[in-house]
């Protein structure tokens, strides 16, 4: 029986004949260049940001036509007279424009434009935001995950200490940075083309033009031992509630659903956690005897000193909840170094469970991702594949892939210390803490966060959430 059930935790299910995982910025821009290159008649982008003076570095080789996003587009329609773009950006992050200067002179010069239209999304509630980050290519490639185009979030999957093509417009380098999406086709393309259409007929009250071109899937298909081919993939939503249409929880329906039917192995890459939901469910499986190992992987701070102060308070709080329900020493939060010690900022949102879950998404393990902001996950479950044993052959070698990508290993190797320890943590805890590595998180302030957990139970509350109140958690 499946475990996707549209209308409770997900939307649609799909069948994908490629799902291949993008691993950091370098991997998202090569893909994403390529696929629009190909595009006949309609690219769609919907993100949380959008910065035109993005340099799309490619290191493996030479990259055609412009590196900055927004010379690019250009270039793209100026090749192709029957070529129309769509960007859709949360309208209270276009506020950073004005530091943007060719950033806005592009977006002014885009305004008079036919075929380029850049618009602002307002559709959701008072303070929530746009956070789906999603581009469909005609009706063909649709990519789906966590990376904005937009500034500080281009790295390698070295992660250097220093790198010169991170140095932003202002100059400065950004900082190693972690990050993952998806680039899928076949049907599940076509729905997440639905999906996009729909989010910019919401919040313009335009159609995008009608695509009536034939597949270009075939021509950069997905391949390597983590790419799955021929799987059902089930895509997932949170929005807001509006005057104009309910509140949508697929997502965290989702997320406790897969915790919940976790056997062995839970892996989680996020940039928060304060979920109380989420934490609730990993609370349970923590308290049981025979459950699943659960391993976070989470930046050692939030970005930005708000988030930090906000953020940063309640996963403490978070964290020490579920080690108070560690019973049975299941259960460790990492983050990752560079070779040199730089922290290296954790942004991917990515759940691993067993080898039979894969979901890759927008959404963070935080109450407004939840119930609050847009988010857009996918969600792929290996028993649904054409070839089962396969597609968990892939999601293994992809959860060994990215644990060894932070420890400065190599994926056969973290195979092998994972079939010899039967354990994802001693795995983790037996490789070096020199060089690349993973450190287990320190709680800042403990005493406090003790104090406090002693007198407001989060895994136990009196009375039922109020997400509308909690939306800054």
């Amino acid at each position: 029986m499946t475990l996707f059930q549209p209308g409770e935790n997900c939307w649609r299910v799909a069948q994908a004949d490629t799902c291949d995982v993008l691993i950091d910025a370098e991997n998202y821009f090569r893909s994403i260049r390529a696929a629009m290159l190909g595009a006949q008649e309609r690219i769609i982008l919907i993100g949380w940001d959008f910065d035109a003076r993005v340099k799309m570095y490619d290191t493996q080789g030479d990259v055609e036509g412009p590196l900055e996003i927004g010379e690019y587009l250009d270039w793209l329609v100026k090749r192709n007279a029957n070529l129309r773009i769509y960007i859709l950006q949360w309208n209270l992050g276009a506020l950073k424009l004005v530091k943007r200067g060719r950033t806005l002179s592009k977006v002014a010069q885009w305004l008079p434009h036919d075929r380029i239209q850049l618009k602002l999304d307002d559709d959701h509630p008072t303070g929530a935001t746009q956070h789906e980050k999603l581009i469909v290519v005609d009706r063909d490639i649709a990519f789906c995950g966590g990376i904005d185009i937009t500034e500080n979030r281009w790295d390698t999957r070295e992660h250097n200490d220093t790198e010169e093509r991170r140095t932003q417009p202002s100059g400065h380098d950004a900082g190693p940075w972690h990050d993952a999406s998806t680039r899928l086709t076949g049907e599940v393309a076509k729905a997440l083309s639905d999906h996009a259409e729909h989010r910019w007929e919401q919040a313009t009250g335009e159609k995008a033009c009608d695509v009536a071109s034939g597949p270009q899937s075939s021509k950069t298909g997905a391949d390597g031992p983590a790419a799955i081919q021929g799987v059902e993939v089930a895509i997932a939503r949170t929005r807001g509630a509006t005057e104009g249409a309910a509140e949508v929880r697929e997502i965290e329906a989702l997320y406790c659903d897969i915790i919940a039917a976790a056997q062995d192995v839970i892996y989680i890459e996020t940039q928060y956690l304060t979920a109380k939901r989420i934490v609730r469910s990993l609370a349970e499986r923590l308290g049981e005897e025979d459950g699943p190992e659960i391993v976070l992987v989470m930046p050692a701070t939030a970005d930005g000193w708000l988030e930090s102060q906000v953020m940063d308070s309640t996963r403490s709080r978070c964290i020490e909840a579920l080690r108070a329900s560690d019973r049975f020493d299941r259960f460790r939060v990492y983050h990752p170094m560079a070779a040199k010690g730089a922290d290296i900022y954790v942004h991917a949102k990515i759940l691993v469970a067993d080898h039979r879950f894969l979901r890759i998404g927008s959404s963070n393990l935080s109450n407004r991702s939840m119930g609050f902001d847009s988010e857009c996950d996918i969600c792929v479950d290996a028993r649904l594949a054409d070839d089962p044993d396969a597609a968990a052959r892939s999601i293994e070698y992809l959860r060994n892939d990215l644990i060894a990508e932070h420890i400065g290993s190599d994926t056969e190797s973290v195979a092998r210390s994972i079939e010899d320890t039967n354990s994802l943590i001693a795995s983790i805890e037996a490789a070096s803490k020199s060089g690349r590595c993973l450190r287990e998180y320190e709680t800042p302030d403990l005493n406090t966060v003790q104090e406090w957990l002693a007198t407001n139970d989060i895994l136990d509350p009196s009375s039922a959430d109020d997400d509308r109140t909690s939306i800054t958690l």
